[in-house]
C-alpha cells in the first residue's frame, strides 16, 4: 500500500437508518477502490462490512465496520456505522475519530426517525456531512416525495448536486448539475457513460444549477459579488462555495445511488475526495494514537482499532500509556477493510489501522511516544436505555458468566454489568431489547453458558414525612461482662430550615445542638445527625457508635429493605452503666430506636422518575401518548421537529421495563426515545401497600 500523507486522507462514517444501504453502499465503494473485485451483498452474506456470524444471521449491521479505498491518489477511510438505534455505540465511536459523513437516505421511505436521530448527533459534534440517496433503483422510489421530506427535515441546508433519471425500476442514471454532465449506467457493474444532458432535461437541470450557484454563493463574500455581476460561477467556485459550507456544516449536498448496481458511487468518492475535510491532524511532532474499538477475532486473538493522532507510527514503535506508564510495542501494524489486514510498514497522522494483542489496547484508550504527554479524552456513550437482570442458570456458572460479561464489555462499551449490592442482583444494560439479546446470544453461543433474563427489581428510596420519637434500652447480661445502651431521638424530614424546638412526651421541649454531623448519603439523599444530650446522660464517645447504628438501618430500610435517605435525627436523651456500656451496646440501641421511629414518622417509599422524550412520526403520536399514560407516566412539553412529534413525560423505572420493545411495536420500529433519570418521589397509596405487601411475603418465604 502507497504511504500516505496527512492531506490525502479521508475520514468518513457512513450514517442512516437500518434498510438503508450503507453496507451495499461501503461493498460499492471498496470495489471503486480496487480492495475487492467482486462485490457481495448482504443477502448473500458475503459482504466485507457485515463479516461477524451474528450479522450474517441478522442481516443487519451490529458492529462498526471500518474499511478503506484508495482511489484517485488518497485513501478513504470509512466506517459503516449500524443504523439501529440498539447498536448506536458504533455511530459514537466513529464520529469521535471521522473528519465528515455520508448520510444514506432510502429513496423508499424518505427522512425517517433515525436518519433525523442521526442528523442531530452529527450537528451537535459538528460534523460536515453530504447525502446519498440511495435505493433510486426500487419500485417505491418516489423523487418528489423525497424532495420534501428532505425539505422538511433539513430545510435550506439541503442543495442538489445531482437529480435522478427515471427514478425506480428504471433508474439507469443522473444529471450532475455541477459538472453538467448526464452520467449513464448500461450495466449493474457501474460501467458509466459521461454524455450532454438530453435537451429534455437541459431546463431542469439549469434550474437546479442556479440553486446550488446561488447557495455556493452565500458562504464567500468574493463568490457572491463575483454571482451578482455575472450571474454564474465556475466548476472550481461552486466547489469552493460548497467546500465551506460544508464544512460549516450549513449545506448538505444530495447526491443519488443505487448503491447495489453501483450507480453513482464512484462520483460519490470523487465529491469526497474533492471537498470532504483531511484530518485535523499534526503530521510532525511525537507519535500518538486513538484507540476506538477494540474486538476478538478468532484467528487473531484481540484487535486494536487505532486513529493515528500526530506523527507516524511504524512497525516495532514504543509508545506508553500515559494513563498508566505501561509500555506497548508495536510488532506490526495494519490497514484494515473488515477482515482483511494488510501489513504496513507506516501510518501517518490521520490515517487508520489496527494492531493485534495489544496489552494496553482496549477502546478509549491513549498510546502516545514516551514523554511527550499526549492523551485524548475517552469517548463518551449515550446512557443505556433498556436494563435486566442477568444470572446463570446453573449456580456453578456465575463466575464463568461474570468473566464472560467482563470480557464482553471491554469489546462493546455500551454494554454495561454491574452487580447491584442494593438490588442483590447482577444489572445488564444496553441500548435496547435487541442489544441485550445479542449478549445473550454470545454468552450461549461463544461462552457456552446457558442465562436467565428478568425484570430487576427497582431501586427504591424510603423516607420519612413527619417527626416521630423512640428510645430503645439495649440489656445483655451472659455471666462475663454485660452490654448496656439505652437511646432516646427524634426523627423529622431533612427539609426546610433546621428547627430545634419540638412536643416530646406532650411538652415543648428546646433542643440544644452540641455536636453534629451531616453525611451525603452514597445513594443519594443525606443523613443530618443532632447531639442534644445534657448532662452527660451519654458520653460524647458514644455518640459515633449510634451514628453507626443508625446508618446501618438506613442502608437496609425499616419499610422493605431499601436505603432510606433525607432523614434528620436528633438524640436527646439516653442512660448509660458504668461498666457494662460499650460500643456494641449503642449500636444496638441507636439502630433499633431508629427503626421504631422511622416507622411512626409516616414512612413513605420512594421511586426513582426519569425524564423520557420520545420522537415518533405524528401518526403514532396518540398511541404514544397513551402508553405513556398507562406507564404512569406525567405528560410534559409536547412539540414537533422536522415533521415528527416530541413527547416529554416523567415516567416512574418500575414502568419502563421492556419500553424500547413496545415503543418499537407501537411504532413499526420508527420512533427513538432517551431516558435521563430525574428525581425520587413518593409512590401513590396503592404502589405503597403492594409493595409492603410484596416484602413481607418475600421475608415470610425467606423464614
Amino acid at each position: 500500500m502507497k504511504d500516505y500523507a496527512t492531506k490525502d486522507i479521508r475520514n468518513v462514517v457512513l450514517l442512516g437508518s437500518t434498510k438503508a444501504g450503507k453496507t451495499t453502499l461501503a461493498e460499492a465503494m471498496l470495489y471503486e477502490g480496487k480492495v475487492i473485485d467482486r462485490r457481495g451483498s448482504v443477502e448473500d452474506k458475503n459482504t466485507v462490512s457485515d463479516n461477524d456470524e451474528l450479522e450474517k444471521l441478522n442481516q443487519r449491521s451490529i458492529y462498526a465496520a471500518p474499511l478503506y479505498a484508495e482511489f484517485m491518489d488518497k485513501k478513504i477511510n470509512f466506517i459503516d456505522a449500524p443504523g439501529s438505534d440498539d447498536f448506536i455505540g458504533g455511530a459514537y465511536s466513529a464520529f469521535r475519530v471521522c473528519e465528515s459523513g455520508v448520510l444514506v437516505i432510502n429513496a423508499q421511505q424518505g427522512v425517517e426517525v433515525g436518519t433525523e436521530a442521526f442528523v442531530r448527533r452529527a450537528e451537535e459534534r459538528k460534523l460536515p456531512m453530504v447525502i446519498a440517496v440511495n435505493q433510486l433503483d426500487t419500485e417505491k422510489a418516489d423523487w418528489d416525495n423525497l424532495q420534501a421530506s428532505m425539505k422538511e427535515a433539513f430545510g435550506g441546508k439541503i442543495v442538489y448536486a445531482q437529480f435522478p433519471v427515471n427514478a425506480g425500476t428504471a433508474f439507469d442514471g443522473f444529471v450532475d448539475v455541477l459538472t453538467m454532465k448526464y452520467y449513464h449506467f448500461k450495466d449493474a457493474n457501474g460501467t458509466r457513460e459521461d454524455l450532454e444532458i438530453p435537451a429534455d432535461l437541459q431546463a431542469q437541470a439549469e434550474e437546479y444549477r442556479q440553486a446550488l450557484i446561488e447557495k455556493a454563493a452565500e458562504f464567500d463574500d468574493a463568490l457572491m459579488e463575483k454571482f451578482f455581476e455575472e450571474g454564474n460561477l465556475s466548476e472550481e467556485e461552486i466547489q469552493k462555495g460548497l467546500n465551506i459550507g460544508i464544512s460549516n456544516c450549513e449545506l448538505y449536498p444530495v447526491f443519488c445511488v443505487s448503491a447495489k448496481k453501483d450507480i453513482g458511487v464512484k462520483r460519490l468518492m470523487e465529491f469526497i475526495k474533492d471537498v470532504a475535510p483531511a484530518p485535523a491532524c499534526k503530521p510532525d511532532g511525537p507519535a500518538s494514537l486513538f484507540i476506538y474499538k477494540n474486538d476478538v477475532e478468532q484467528h487473531l486473538g484481540e484487535v486494536s482499532f487505532f486513529k493515528v493522532m500526530s506523527g507516524t507510527i511504524t512497525a516495532g514503535l514504543d509508545l506508553e500509556d500515559p494513563a498508566t506508564g505501561n509500555k506497548e510495542r508495536f510488532s506490526a501494524i495494519y490497514a484494515v477493510a473488515g477482515q482483511k489486514k494488510e501489513g504496513v510498514t507506516s501510518l501517518r497522522a490521520g490515517d487508520f489501522g489496527c494492531a493485534v494483542k495489544l496489552k494496553n489496547g482496549k477502546s478509549g484508550t491513549t498510546l502516545s511516544a514516551p514523554g511527550s504527554g499526549l492523551q485524548y479524552d475517552k469517548i463518551a456513550y449515550p446512557a443505556p436505555k433498556y436494563r435486566c437482570a442477568i444470572k446463570a442458570k446453573v449456580q456453578q456458572d456465575e463466575q464463568k458468566l461474570g468473566d464472560a460479561l467482563k470480557k464482553i464489555a471491554s469489546v462493546d462499551p455500551t454494554v454495561n454489568v454491574e452487580y447491584s449490592k442494593e438490588l442483590r442482583q447482577t444489572i445488564l444494560s444496553g441500548n435496547g431489547e435487541q442489544h441485550i439479546n445479542i449478549v445473550k446470544w454470545i454468552i450461549n453461543n461463544e461462552y457456552k453458558l446457558e442465562v436467565e433474563l428478568f425484570a430487576p427489581k427497582v431501586p427504591y428510596r424510603e423516607t420519612i414525612t413527619k417527626v416521630a420519637t423512640a428510645q430503645y434500652r439495649h440489656k445483655k447480661q451472659s455471666g462475663g461482662a454485660g452490654q448496656f445502651g439505652e437511646v432516646h431521638l427524634l426523627v423529622c424530614p431533612a427539609e426546610g430550615e433546621l428547627n430545634t424546638k419540638f412536643k416530646i412526651d406532650g411538652k415543648e421541649t428546646q433542643l440544644n445542638i452540641k455536636t453534629q454531623d451531616i453525611t451525603e448519603l452514597e445513594w443519594g439523599g443525606k443523613l443530618e445527625f443532632y447531639n442534644c444530650v445534657v448532662g452527660g446522660a451519654i458520653d460524647l464517645g458514644f455518640m459515633p457508635a449510634i451514628l453507626k447504628g443508625i446508618k446501618e438501618k438506613m442502608s437496609e430500610g425499616p419499610l422493605t429493605g431499601s436505603y432510606a435517605r433525607d432523614i434528620r435525627v436528633f438524640v436527646y436523651d439516653g442512660k448509660m452503666h458504668p461498666v457494662d456500656s460499650k460500643e456494641i451496646a449503642f449500636i444496638i440501641a441507636g439502630r433499633n430506636a431508629f427503626k421504631e421511629a422511622f416507622r411512626n414518622a409516616g414512612p413513605k417509599i420512594l421511586e426513582p422518575i426519569y425524564n423520557v422524550e420520545v420522537m415518533t412520526p405524528a401518526e403514532y403520536q396518540g398511541a404514544c401518548m397513551s402508553d405513556l399514560q398507562n406507564r404512569r407516566g406525567i405528560l410534559g412539553d409536547m412539540g414537533a421537529d422536522k415533521g415528527f412529534a416530541i413527547l416529554k413525560a416523567r415516567v416512574p423505572l418500575a414502568e419502563l421495563y421492556r419500553y424500547s420493545t413496545t415503543l418499537s411495536s407501537l411504532t413499526a420500529g420508527s420512533a427513538t426515545f432517551t431516558m435521563e433519570f430525574a428525581d425520587y418521589q413518593p409512590v401513590p397509596g396503592d404502589v405503597q401497600t403492594k409493595l409492603l405487601a410484596e416484602y413481607a411475603a418475600a421475608e415470610q418465604d425467606e423464614d
